[in-house]
């Protein structure tokens, strides 16, 4: 496998995308991803950071800027909201399969909060976000700051190819802070959605993600999420003219080409 080239960009400006501006210090934290061979071809980026040493790495710096829907990874926040708004009880609440027989199988069946983010049940989230209501879901958008805040696409519909959107710089900020615990939510909250992200454990590293994928016309996956190791805990954030799974695939290859997924 090819190993990554990483060079420090010297000059690098951050967007109104973060939520302040860096000193020039914080400017050198940044460094270039060169893998555009990863990609294949299509259009995409990653973003990932180190939460311990502060260093962050990016593919694709124009794109990494560029908001995009949220598709399926929107179920962390709306998991998040529907926890803290008591539109659901814990991730063990039960929704009733409404008979309807959509494409994918597995959601042709009773779920749980769990088990809708296991396996990404659009149904369940729509049900969940209409129980926690248009006034309670703007509220807490605009107090996790996620992406454009905008649900005027429709309570059940904004983050599928709608009118919410996020850049992938923005997901991770969201998502560091949702690791280190520093959203404006309940703690409880936050520990349970990140269990409820867990998609594998190894030796060196437990691994918490969500994929997305806009199902119109599978043009654009995302994968997003964090992964902990003994040196450090990063957060990635990768989307592409793609699948969610191949968004998935790319950043595991990242993740191996680094070492991360070795470190002890």
């Amino acid at each position: 496998m090819k190993k990554l080239f990483v060079y420090a960009l010297i000059a690098l400006q951050f967007t109104a995308y973060f939520p302040h501006t860096p000193n020039a210090a914080e400017k050198y934290k940044e460094k270039d991803l060169e893998i555009s061979e990863l990609f294949d071809g299509q259009s995409g980026t990653i973003v990932l950071k180190n939460l311990k040493t502060d260093k962050t790495y990016i593919y694709n710096e124009n794109r990494s800027m560029e908001r995009y829907t949220p598709e399926s990874t929107f179920k962390i926040p709306n998991a998040l909201i529907g926890l803290q708004t008591k539109a659901v009880a814990d991730e063990y609440e039960v929704k009733r399969w409404d008979g309807i027989l959509r494409e994918i199988p597995e959601w042709n069946r009773d779920h749980t909060l769990g088990s809708g983010m296991r396996h990404s049940v659009i149904w369940y989230y729509q049900q969940m976000a209409r129980d926690i209501g248009a006034p309670n879901m703007q509220h807490y958008l605009h107090l996790i700051q996620y992406g454009n805040m905008d649900i005027s696409g429709g309570i059940d519909q904004y983050w599928l190819d709608g009118s919410l959107r996020i850049s992938a710089k923005e997901q991770a900020v969201f998502l560091e802070k949702l690791v280190e615990e520093r959203l404006p939510l309940d703690k409880q909250t936050m520990r349970t959605v990140k269990r409820m992200m867990i998609n594998e454990e190894a030796d060196s590293y437990l691994l918490h993600g969500k994929t997305g994928t806009r199902l119109s016309d599978y043009g654009l996956g995302w994968y997003v999420g964090y992964i902990e190791t003994d040196k450090a805990d990063w957060v990635f954030a990768t989307n592409i003219d793609g699948s969610g799974s191949r968004a998935r695939s790319i950043t595991m290859e990242v993740l191996e080409d680094m070492n991360i997924l070795e470190e002890k």
